[in-house]
């Protein structure tokens, strides 16, 4: 069996001596853990050489695109062919080639592979007259060979440039809002009223350029930037202006500022219509989907177009609003429902109630487009028309509530019609701003006075039972001490009598002797006469 191996220095051929001891693969490493043992299982039988870089570079890009090199097929044909043996090869789609056009028998296995790894620990001392110092040159100027081969090739699809246009767009939006904003408030002191009639600030630029001093608006034609209405309306407020003097030397800076705006405003432009151009080379299906900007964003944000193809469409959904994410993650609230798809034109002209349905549509859509702009070969648009075209019918149904009919094969494409918004009048609701009760405070305090008054009646109520109760308990006792008082007396005058009775058959008793008979009962004496006569009753 022969080997087909291939290094930075030129082709090898190398011939198995002993095929018995390949057959044990685990342990096919220890055969070439010296180079004599590896001479004792392999021997080069051809070694053929290249002359310079750039005969190895032509080789290994013919070897990675699975072709055959026209050094490497006459190699073939004057050693293989004479052998009458198989070629073991480390490529299974250069051994499919090397078949189909020279027709040899290849071999390509894990056994083959253990094999090339032990011939390549070993190389030095099996590939006699290549030194060590050159073989590493040779491998060091083929790898940067290489890769400026394919950086140059791929040129087309390199998004670094998209990457780096998209920020440098968003850097000049910046300088320009305040190159603008200082241009018009340092001119505002010379003459304010301009600023109000002329909105656009390239078109204000343009006219402080031509003109310069407020005294030159008489005179000065502006036919060419301004209409007729506001170019009079212009010289009016010239005339009557309110603004102060500034000295010559003000108004050259101040113009000097107006031609920095005029020209950046020119160079964004043309940066603008170099990033549509990349972006339909590199990426024209997902243009197509959500626009040249947002596409670039999304492709800026996830660092290349192959880094944003592995993301899911629910992160290609929220790329862009990750704060807010963590955020309510960490509240527990409601997640976003958009980031920086959120821009595009599909979202922006949805009704707000179906912003979040289509954002989602959309992101699957795009993430489809995304992947078959990053690994297709095909470079059109068409999947992208295809998916757009039905995402704005979808958006038709959602919008008008019909029922959408399917055709009865399924396969036929949908009919894209041109989306018209349906604006609707919506009048302000200003029950939904405040979770408070709707009634007033003063109402408030009224209900808890109201309150308080029937708490008080209930408690005076109270109060009048008890002292209602206790007077009928008082008037009660009052009744029985009468009641006793009443028997008492009885039962004295009963005495008195009978005493006096006694002292008409005895002697009279004399006045200063008190009665002990009068003497007042005691309490448990009174209850028992109570508890007696009521039995008696």
């Amino acid at each position: 069996m022969l080997v087909l191996f291939e290094t930075s220095v030129g082709y090898a051929i190398f011939k198995v001596l002993n095929e018995k001891k390949l057959q044990e693969v685990d342990s096919l490493w220890k055969e070439f853990e010296t180079p004599e043992k590896a001479n004792k299982i392999v021997k080069l039988k051809h070694f053929e050489k290249f002359q310079d870089t750039a005969e190895a570079l032509a080789a290994f890009t013919a070897l990675m695109e699975g072709k055959i090199n026209k050094q490497l097929k006459k190699v073939l044909k004057k050693i293989v062919k004479e052998a009458h043996e198989p070629l073991a090869v480390a490529d299974a789609k250069l051994g499919g080639v090397i078949k189909e056009k020279l027709n040899l028998s290849c071999i390509h296995s894990p056994l083959v592979n253990e094999l090339m790894r032990g011939i390549r620990s070993q190389m030095d001392g099996l590939i006699p007259g290549v030194e060590p110092r050159e073989m590493a040159a040779m491998c060091l100027g083929l790898a940067h060979s290489l890769s400026r081969y394919r950086l140059k090739f791929s040129a087309d699809k390199v998004d670094t440039m998209i990457v780096q246009a998209i920020s440098l767009l968003d850097d000049l939006d910046k300088e320009l809002n305040n190159y603008i904003m200082r241009c018009r408030e340092w001119y505002g002191w010379h003459f304010p009223e301009l600023g109000k009639i002329i909105s656009d600030n390239l078109t204000y630029c343009k006219c402080l350029q031509k003109v310069g001093d407020r005294k030159n608006y008489a005179s000065a034609t502006l036919s060419e930037l301004l209409p007729e209405e506001v170019e009079a309306e212009v010289k009016a407020a010239a005339e009557i202006s309110m603004g102060t003097e500034v000295s010559e030397e003000d108004i050259c800076n101040i113009l000097h500022l107006c031609t920095q705006v005029i020209e950046i405003s020119e160079y964004r432009t043309q940066l603008y219509e170099y990033l549509q151009n990349r972006m339909m080379a590199i990426a024209p299906n997902v243009t197509v989907m959500v626009g040249e900007l947002v596409g670039a964003r999304l492709i800026a944000h996830a660092g290349s177009l192959l880094n944003l193809a592995k993301h899911a469409a629910s992160t290609v959904q929220i790329l862009g609003a990750e704060k807010a994410l963590f955020r309510a993650l960490k509240s527990r609230r409601d997640t976003p429902k958009y980031g920086l798809i959120y821009h595009a034109s599909l979202v922006g002209q949805t009704s707000p109630k179906h912003k979040g349905k289509i954002s989602r549509m959309l992101a699957a859509k795009t993430v489809l487009a995304i992947r078959y702009d990053a690994f297709g070969e095909d470079s059109s648009s068409a999947m992208g028309v295809e998916n757009r075209a039905k995402l704005e019918a979808r958006l038709r149904t959602l919008e008008d509530r019909g029922i959408r009919k399917i055709s009865g094969t399924g396969k036929a494409l949908a009919k894209a019609e041109k989306y018209e918004h349906k604006s609707e009048v919506k009048t302000y609701d200003p029950s939904g701003d405040s979770t408070l009760p709707t009634y007033s405070k003063k109402r408030k305090i009224e209900q808890v006075d109201k309150e308080d008054e029937v708490v008080e009646k209930k408690t005076k109520k109270a109060k009048v039972k008890i002292k209602v109760e206790e007077e009928e308990e008082v008037v009660e006792v009052e009744e029985d001490v009468v009641e006793v008082v009443e028997e008492q007396e009885a039962s004295v005058k009963k005495k008195k009598k009978k005493d006096k009775k006694k002292h008409i058959k005895e002697e009279p008793l004399s006045e200063d002797e008190p009665c002990t008979s009068t003497a007042i009962a005691s309490p448990e004496k009174k209850k028992k006469k109570k508890k007696k006569r009521v039995n008696e009753d």
